[in-house]
């Protein structure tokens, strides 16, 4: 009798063992942490869902506090890498959403942790902001900051309130959830980030190629409206088609919904006709709004 009780005994001490290890492996942070056990007891035993998004917002939040750190560290930026994904938005933008998905894999997060993209436009963006307001209005040190605050307004502005509503349409409309399969979100950063790599065609086009045919485009000539309104439908319609393809890409989205990301194409080709047909050259349109030498009709 002795002996059996001694192996019971023995036998509860084991397994009260491997209990504590088992907590112990448990990501135990502070009181109510997303990640913590804490955390999954707040939302009930069986809400995992629960745990997870409040674990996934925890983590997209402290990216996004990485991510501003790193802004203004430079030697932790990869330019190399980031070159390499400009050219393939230029040549197969298809390859850069490849390559977010191997970081996925590896990293466990969707959005870019390295803001030298961010940075790169930033400074493009800046420099044909300068050349610009030399070039069409007044050259004043006040100007030229006026002009280059303007147009980083311009493209941050725009990248917060087009990241949000397709963020928000995405994770509200367009996913698929799977009662076997972890339950995902689009993060606010990668919708952004789909941002961004839209913006570097346009920065090309309508920054660079723009400015080096501005004397030709700014004529009064029909064929300056045809090929200035041919430069902003492509330009635009090529943004759409960057996007469309950042969140085709991410398996847990309703394919056919995320096709209708495509539909602001129809209006750009409608724009596109109507201002050609009427002789309004986009180029002078757009422009007219920062400077009133653009908007003047040239002699």
């Amino acid at each position: 009798g002795g002996g059996r009780r001694g192996g019971e005994a023995h036998g509860g001490n084991e397994r009260r063992r491997r209990r504590e290890r088992s907590a112990a492996m448990l990501p135990l942070r502070g009181p109510g942490g997303g990640g913590s056990v804490a955390g999954l007891n707040r939302h009930g035993s069986g809400s995992v869902s629960g745990y997870l998004a409040d674990d996934l917002h925890q983590r997209s939040h402290l990216s996004l506090l990485r991510y501003l750190r790193r802004v203004v560290y430079y030697p932790q930026m990869d330019f190399e890498y980031t070159f390499t994904q400009m050219l393939y938005l230029l040549r197969s933008p298809s390859k850069v959403y490849k390559l977010t998905s191997w970081r996925n894999q590896t990293k466990a997060q969707w959005a870019r942790d390295d803001p030298a993209f961010l940075v790169i436009l930033s400074v493009l963006i800046t420099l044909c902001s300068i050349a610009y307001t030399l070039a069409l209005g007044n050259g004043s040190l006040i100007n030229i900051l006026g002009q280059v605050a303007v147009h980083l307004s311009l493209f941050l502005g725009s990248g917060v309130l087009i990241a949000t509503f397709w963020w928000h349409l995405a994770n509200t409309y367009f996913r698929t959830r799977h009662s076997h399969s972890v339950d995902q979100e689009v993060e606010w950063m990668y919708a952004f980030d789909i941002h961004c790599n839209g913006y570097w065609p346009v920065v090309l086009s309508l920054y660079v190629a723009q400015f080096l045919m501005l004397p030709f485009l700014l004529s009064n000539s029909f064929l300056a409206t045809f090929v200035a309104n041919s430069l902003y439908a492509l330009t635009l319609a090529y943004y759409t088609y960057v996007s469309f393809l950042g969140y085709m890409y991410l398996p847990f989205l309703n394919k056919e919904l995320v096709t209708s990301m495509l539909y602001p194409i129809v209006a750009v080709v409608l724009l596109y006709v109507l201002f050609t047909v009427l002789n309004i050259n986009a180029s002078r349109f757009a422009l007219g709004f920062f400077f009133t030498a653009a908007a003047a009709p040239s002699p």
